[in-house]
C-alpha cells in the first residue's frame, strides 16, 4: 500500500478541528496511532480514532515539552510530528493599523508554537522520522492587509528549512505545507469572501476542503516521501501561478466597458 503509516505514532497539534482533524483522520485510516493536541477539546474524536487527546497550548514552551515527554514515556517515541496549531489575523488591516496585542498572539501561536515543536520534538522522535509544519501561501504570496499573519507564516518556512538541515544527520525530514483558502472553522467568518477569491484567483476556481490538504501531509509523513526534505508545498489550486482566465476576463470586460 502506498503511503502506509501502519505502526507509526503521530503527534498532531491543532488536531481537534479543521486541517489538523482531517490529518488525524487520514493518518488513523492509514494505520497510524494519533495523538491529538489542542486547546479545543478533542477527546471524543481521539477516542473515535483509537488515539489519545492532550490539552495543549503550543505557545507555552514548558507545556509542549511536558506533553511530548509524558506521551512518549507512556507510548514510546514518535515517528511523526505535525506542528499545525495556528490562528488567523485580522484581514484587511494594514501593518500601520494592526493591533499589537493580536500580532503578539499570532507570533506566540503561529511562530513560537512551531518553534517549540521543533525545539522539543526531535528528542522525542525516532531517527528517520518526519516533521511537517503548517505554513501558508500568504507567507510568499502577498495579500495586502494580512501583514502580521503572513510574517508569522514566513518565519515557519525559515524554521522548516533550517531544521531540515540541522536534523538531516538523524534522517529526520522536515517539510511544510502551505495552504491557500481552506474551508475550515477558522475561515467561517470570512467564508463568502474566501470562496469568491478562490473562484477568481485559482485555476481550480473553488475553495479547498481540509481533506485535500491532509492528503499532502499524508504523503510527506510516509516513507514514500523519503527524498523530500526542507520543502514547502503549496496547496493552493494554482493561485500562486499568476493571473487566471477569470481575472483576465474581468479586466477585459472592464476595459471594454470603459471602466
Amino acid at each position: 500500500m502506498f503511503f502506509d503509516l501502519s505502526g507509526k505514532r503521530a503527534f498532531i497539534t491543532g488536531g481537534a478541528s479543521g486541517i489538523g482533524l482531517a490529518v488525524a483522520r487520514r493518518f488513523a485510516e492509514a494505520g497510524a496511532r494519533v495523538v491529538i493536541a489542542d486547546m479545543q477539546d478533542g477527546q471524543a474524536v481521539a477516542t473515535e480514532l483509537g488515539g489519545t487527546f492532550v490539552h495543549l497550548d503550543v505557545s507555552d514552551s514548558a507545556a509542549v515539552l511536558s506533553a511530548l515527554a509524558q506521551n512518549c514515556e507512556q507510548e514510546g517515541k514518535l515517528d511523526i510530528l505535525i506542528n499545525n496549531a495556528g490562528i488567523n489575523g485580522a484581514d484587511g488591516v494594514t501593518i500601520e493599523d494592526s493591533d499589537e496585542a493580536l500580532t503578539r498572539k499570532l507570533l506566540e501561536i503561529n511562530t513560537l508554537g512551531v518553534y517549540h515543536g521543533l525545539k522539543h520534538g526531535p528528542a522525542h522522535i525516532r531517527d528517520g522520522g518526519a516533521i511537517i509544519n503548517t505554513a501558508s501561501l500568504g507567507a510568499t504570496l502577498m495579500f495586502p492587509g494580512s501583514g502580521p499573519y503572513s510574517a508569522t507564516k514566513a518565519a515557519v518556512i525559515n524554521l522548516t528549512q533550517m531544521s531540515a538541515l540541522e536534523l538531516a544527520p538523524r534522517k529526520i525530514r522536515v517539510n511544510a505545507v502551505a495552504p491557500s483558502f481552506i474551508r475550515t472553522p477558522l475561515a467561517q467568518d470570512d467564508i463568502e469572501l474566501f470562496e469568491k477569491m478562490s473562484y477568481n484567483a485559482t485555476a481550480a476556481q473553488r475553495i479547498a476542503e481540509p481533506e485535500e490538504v491532509a492528503a499532502v501531509f499524508h504523503f510527506l509523513a510516509s516513507d514514500d516521501a523519503s527524498y523530500m526534505n526542507g520543502q514547502v508545498i503549496n496547496v493552493d489550486g494554482g493561485m500562486s501561478l499568476g493571473f487566471t482566465n477569470v481575472q483576465l476576463d474581468m479586466i477585459s470586460q472592464e476595459l471594454t466597458s470603459g471602466g
